[in-house]
């Protein structure tokens, strides 16, 4: 049995007239193969959802917040399958308890661990087309869970991988991945296959065709992913494994942030473990820190420590370093007038030259260098948020994209 999973995104099910052109793209693939479907929440449910739950209190239970959010997608799901119905298609809506689909964490941040396939197998063996609601699973005690914002995307990657499919292919409103963000270069090329690794760092450094977990997941689990556009039938990229990639460019693609604060704690009294003290109890707080920089004095006495977070997250962050006993510091300054840009290729592992050709490039262009981070396939700058689409622009130029 031929398994493939299909993923649709919050456009492409966001009103009646697109879910009908869903219905009739999963129709075509029921011919070749058994069709498992996920489907996120109508474009906007969610967030309507959450600004609710805002006006209800600023300390809204996180019990009660997974189970209000995970409607949205048993609407969709539900006005999915009763199309495929109306269509004369043996369908059924799916929520993550009827099946179940378990999970292990805390609510609004679970993890999918296991899928029982026993009811969802017995129903594609009878010729339906199971619709899933994506983002949601129930943990042992049966209550209702979510696996964070863009979660769909993992729930099918998970739902691939436990039944074995051929692929997944994630359908949503642009035709694929692109060298960086169309919208703010004209110039971007469609990419056509890409690696897990590549796909990966552009998704944590900006991207926003899928969550980076999500790509995590394919990756240690090998799932072949396909995206595509659900408004227009062409071949979009394949995300996959790194041998079976062929590419002569040296940089794959460029992702630029547009949600970034720059920390800075000048004076720090230096002694060890002064680094951990600071940053685990953002951790604690579930804040993601990025690049960090530490210059120590002379004497080695002090130290500044510069580093970056999301922007919703720098209010907290303050309190969180104030009220801190067990660091010591002069001063705390703070930007959010800041801007992350980072090229991405596996060729520049044995490509040497390229941080040169980069720092040239920005340099050419007046673009002031703040922080530096890299990896073994990425090169990360942060820069002031007014240069970003003319670093874009130059950097997409440089490492021929534009081709």
């Amino acid at each position: 049995m031929k398994i493939i999973v299909l993923k649709f995104g919050g456009t492409s099910v966001g009103s009646i007239h697109r879910i009908k052109k869903v219905s009739r793209i999963i129709k075509s693939y029921s011919k070749k193969y058994k069709v498992i479907v996920l489907s996120s929440a109508m474009s906007g449910t969610t967030n309507k959802l959450i600004n609710m739950s805002k006006q209800i209190s600023s300390n809204f239970s996180d019990y009660e917040y997974d189970t209000l959010v995970s409607a949205g997608e048993q609407i969709s799901c539900s006005l999915l399958a009763g199309q495929l119905l109306a269509n004369g298609i043996k369908s059924k809506s799916w929520m993550a308890w009827q099946i179940p689909i378990l999970t292990e964490g805390k609510h609004k941040y679970s993890r999918i661990k296991y899928i029982n396939k026993t009811k969802v197998l017995k129903f594609l063996k009878s010729g339906g087309i199971p619709i899933i609601a994506g983002f949601q699973g129930v943990d042992k005690n049966l209550n209702i869970t979510t696996i964070g914002r863009g979660g769909s995307d993992s729930s099918a990657i998970m739902v691939a991988k436990f039944f074995k499919a051929e692929r997944c292919v994630i359908y949503t409103d642009v035709e694929g991945v692109y060298t960086t963000d169309p919208n703010k270069l004209k110039s971007a090329k469609k990419i056509k296959n890409i690696s897990y690794e590549e796909m990966l760092e552009m998704a944590s450094l900006g991207s926003k065709i899928m969550q980076p977990h999500s790509i995590q997941d394919a990756r240690l689990n090998r799932i072949k992913i396909q995206v595509k556009s659900s408004f227009v039938n062409r071949m979009g990229t394949i995300i996959t494994k790194r041998k079976n990639i062929i590419n002569n460019k040296i940089i794959t693609g460029i992702s630029s942030t547009d949600n970034d604060a720059k920390v800075t704690l000048l004076g720090v009294k230096d002694r060890p473990g002064i680094a951990a003290s600071i940053f685990k109890p953002l951790s604690q707080n579930l804040i993601n820190v990025d690049m960090v920089v530490q210059n120590i004095s002379s004497d080695g006495k002090e130290t500044d420590l510069t580093f970056t977070i999301k922007s919703y997250d720098l209010n907290k962050t303050k309190k969180i370093i104030n009220k801190n006993k067990s660091i010591n510091f002069k001063k705390m300054i703070f930007d959010k007038n800041v801007s992350k840009v980072s090229i991405i290729g596996v060729g520049m592992i044995t490509t040497p030259g390229v941080t040169f050709r980069m720092f040239q490039a920005l340099a050419t262009k007046n673009i002031n260098i703040q922080v530096i981070s890299t990896s073994e396939i990425k090169i990360s700058v942060l820069i002031k948020k007014t240069n970003v689409t003319k670093a874009v622009k130059c950097l997409h130029q440089e490492f021929n994209l534009d081709k």
